[in-house]
Order: structure tokens, then sequence, then C-alpha cells
């Protein structure tokens, strides 16, 4: 469904709603007229898609329409008032109800925004009378804290919207809360009609094998901080930078505090305009640092999760996943930073150091969000393992090694069809090492012009090394760590004694003549 210019055009200038926000709220109040008072309705659009201005104008339309009242939840206090904030543009009168709220007044009031830790004190403290409220609409729906207050809303009727109807604990799908999901516009649709920019997705891989699962389900922060601060880490994030998003305005997530002042840190040693941003920051802070990341055409924020939901500057170009994470929903929520469009932005760039790439598939692509609502073990279960994503890796040479090993064809070398081989012929699991040994001395041999240029090259094959002993030890089922690392020294120090052993026969045999003495 294809939208015209000048319904574009109108929309920006306010006069009227996108054809497929009007086509949502159609549906949702056939919804409201045929369900029962206390029906529970789901409704899914994409980050972006302007979630706010549709629930903006239900509240409106309802109040013109019914004599109850309106009442909409948040999690975060930044989403009450900017959903306030929407209402206002829709002519809606609404009071915020925070921790300073005075409710003396709230029998004046028809429609009230509140958090849920907030609303639900107030409820408990019987503070505040709900009993004239005949819609609720829960923002950020699938995260459970809604629930416990659903005791209260008996006789109402419940909207929830969201990006992603996948409930953020497995122990609580959302289909237990909710009666039915209505699919909205899907990401490729709003690009295609120029509502949101495309991704344009860079993954390099990385071993995430260290990391621990805690009890939400997620990695820990622990074990990710000591992941993502080790040094090779960070000189990989700086160089993904360097190659894919150098000069373009950057956001970076990553998983812990320590973490992001790492980035800061290895980002400002290299001379780019970077700031760190996290939840211990005041309000002023915050502000300030905000406003400078939105005036520097080139700056570089990095943040710990803070601005995952209700932030919204369109004017990044590109987003560094410096974390992994198990959760579909924040996979969604970073991503969906980038994608806000512009007059001169169509595209922006995606950066994944977590191979969440590889575990959820690309951003935007066609899922099938009804099975997910009703299944959610299913698509979960259907997941690839860090193992099994790892398992389909082939190492690729930075291309400032590669350029070292110029005179070498090919430099891959393919260590799990060697070992079938070898035992397709009956011969020992040793040779599939031996012939690596055999392979990497030989280009190393290619690009020098003697022994002690070769044993420096050498010196650069680490990384592949480590590869090609991770791919074996998995093939001989074998790989406590004790063996592994010796494995890796073992592999090193035959690789120097074949070097200086067959240097002159293999040089002689690579170039036709023998090395100059």
């Amino acid at each position: 469904m294809l939208i015209s210019k000048t319904e574009l055009e109108e929309r920006k200038a306010g006069k009227d709603l996108y054809s497929y926000q009007k086509g949502a709220i159609s549906k949702i109040f056939k919804s409201f007229e045929e369900s029962p008072d206390d029906y529970h309705l789901l409704y899914q659009l994409p980050t972006g898609g302007g979630k706010t201005v549709i629930f903006s104008e239900i509240v409106r339309q309802y109040l013109k329409h019914h004599k109850k009242k309106v009442l909409i939840m948040t999690h975060r206090i930044e989403l009450c008032k900017q959903t306030s904030n929407m209402l206002t543009e829709f002519n809606v009168v609404n009071k915020v109800i925070d921790s300073k709220a005075d409710l003396s007044d709230q029998a004046n009031y028809s429609c009230f925004v509140a958090m849920v830790e907030t609303l639900n004190n107030r409820l408990n403290d019987d503070k505040l009378d709900i009993s004239d409220v005949g819609l609720v609409i829960i923002d950020e729906a699938h995260y459970n804290s809604f629930t416990k207050l659903f005791k209260f809303l008996s006789q109402s009727f419940i909207l929830g919207v969201t990006a992603t109807p996948l409930s953020s604990s497995m122990e609580l799908p959302m289909t237990d809360n909710y009666d039915e999901l209505i699919v909205g516009e899907s990401i490729e649709s709003l690009i295609q009609n120029g509502f949101l920019a495309r991704a344009e997705m860079f993954s390099y891989n990385v071993g995430l094998t260290s990391l621990v699962v805690g009890a939400n389900g997620d990695y820990t922060v622990k074990s990710s901080e000591d992941l993502y601060t080790d040094t090779d880490m960070l000189s990989k994030l700086l160089h993904a930078y360097e190659e894919r998003s150098k000069g373009k305005k950057t956001l970076i997530f990553n998983n812990g505090i320590n973490t992001s002042l790492h980035v800061y840190d290895t980002f400002r040693r290299a001379g780019y305009p970077v700031a760190h941003l996290d939840n211990t920051n005041t309000k002023k802070e915050r502000a300030q640092i905000l406003k400078w990341f939105r005036k520097t055409p080139d700056a570089v924020l990095t943040s710990v999760s803070i601005l995952t939901t209700g932030f919204d500057e369109p004017t990044v170009e590109s987003i560094i996943l410096n974390r992994a994470t198990k959760s579909l929903t924040l996979y969604y929520q970073m991503i969906g930073r980038g994608s806000r469009v512009l007059k001169n932005k169509k595209n922006f760039t995606v950066i994944d150091l977590g191979n969440n790439f590889h575990r959820f598939g690309p951003w935007g692509e066609d899922l099938d969000w009804q099975r997910i609502f009703r299944s959610p073990n299913y698509y979960l279960d259907s997941l690839l393992s860090d193992e099994d994503i790892e398992g389909n890796f082939r190492y690729e040479m930075p291309e400032e090694v590669r350029a070292e090993f110029a005179n070498s064809k090919t430099v891959y070398f393919d260590i799990q069809k060697t070992y079938v081989d070898s035992v397709r012929n009956g011969e020992s699991s040793k040779v599939v090492l031996e012939r690596s040994i055999e392979q990497h001395a030989r280009i190393c041999i290619e690009n020098s012009e003697d022994v002690y240029d070769a044993l420096l090259l050498a010196k650069l094959l680490g990384d592949d090394i480590d590869y090609r002993i991770k791919r074996y030890t998995k093939c001989i089922s074998k790989s406590t760590f004790n063996f592994v690392e010796w494995l890796k020294g073992d592999y090193r120090k035959k690789l120097n004694a074949y070097l200086r052993s067959n240097f002159e026969e293999v040089f002689e045999d690579v170039h036709g003549y023998a090395p100059k003495e």
C-alpha cells in the first residue's frame, strides 16, 4: 500500500494521520465495539511507526464519544512526559501521575498518564479513583511490570501497544494476558513508503562462549564486561567504526557502565568527538550531552541501554551494537534508534559486534508476529545457540593483515573438511594440524625474502591459529580449557620450527629459485 506524496505532505503539516494509522485506529475501535468491556487487545507496530500518535488519537476519539475515563501506563518517567505532550497536541487535557502529583483535583480530569510503579503505589494506598476508567492503554506492553495492575482494571478494556509482541519473561507469555493481537504495518512497508530508513548491516564475528546467561534470560553484565573491555574487543570496535561509520553520527550500545567508559576512553584517545551517558548522569548532564550529540555532526555517543526507549534523534546515522543480547525486543529497539528518516537520510549503518544478526536475522525481516505471540517458546527454542552460530563462522583476515600476504592467492584452510577427509582415509586426526601448519608456513614463505620475514609474518596469524584450533577441538570433541590453550601454544612452536627447518625447500618450490644467502 503506497502512500501518495500529497498525503505525506498533509501528515507532515499536521493536518492528518497516515492511512495505515487510520486503518489501525479503525481496527482497534471495531474490536472495542464488538468485544466485552474487559477485553485485552494487543497492537504491534515497529519503532518509528507512530504508536504514540495512534493511541493519542484513540484517546481523543474515545473521550469524545464515551463518558468514561482513560488511563495510560508507561514504564519510564521520560515516556510519561512524552506521552502527555503528545496528548496535549491532540487537545486531550491530561494529568501526569508521578511521585509529586497532587491528586486533590483528579475529578477534573478524564485522562491520566502514569508510570507503573507510581500508579501501583497510589492504587494500593487508595489515593486514586479509577473506578470510572473504561479504557486503559499500556505503552511498551512487552514489559511484565504492568500485569500486577490488572487486578485493579478488571472491568476496563485494555489496549497494549508494542513493537515486539514477545514478553520480556518466558514465564509470563503475552498470550496469557492478551486475548488478541493486531499486527500493524511491517518495517519493510514503512521503509518502502518513506517512513523509515533502511538499515545497512555489517556483522563482525565475535566469540561469545565466555558469556553467562543470567536469571532474566539475557547475558549478565559482568560476563559481558569481561569480554567487551578486553583490549582486542576494543580494538575490533574501533576498527569497525573506522571501516564503516567514521564521520557519521554514531550511537553505541553497551551492556555495562564500565564497558561504556572503556569505549569512551578508546575513542577519546583516538581523537574522535565522544561522550558517555548512563543512568547515573543527572537530568542536567543528560540534557547537555544530548544537546551536544544533536548539534555535533560526527558525534559518537556511548551508552548503556538508557536510550533504547523514549529517545528520538533522527540525525543518528550509525548504530553500533557493542554487546550481545538474547532479547529480540532489545535488538529491535537498539537498531530502531537509527531508523528515523530525514530529507537527506534514507539509509543508516548498523554494526553488530554481538552476533545478534546471526541470532535474530536481519532487522526488518518478515517475522510471523502472530505465531510468536501464540507460541513464544517455539520461536525462542528455534534461535541458534552461540555455539551453533560460531560453528558457522569462517575466519576472515583483517584487511591490513591480508595485505601482508598479498602474494598468496588464498589464505583460507578448511579444518573441518580436512578432518572429514582424514577420517575417511583412516588417518590420525593429528594430520589435520600438520597440514594446517604446512599451509600456514607456505603462505608465510610466499610473502618473505628470508626466514626472519617468515617468522615475523607467522606472528600475524594468531587469530587464524586460534580459530583453527577451535574448529579442530570441536571436530575431535575435546575442548577443555587447558587442552585448547596447550594446543594453541604447541601449534605456534611447531609452525616456527617448520619454518626454520623447511624454509629453503618451500621457498624454492614457491619461487622457482633458491633464497639469497
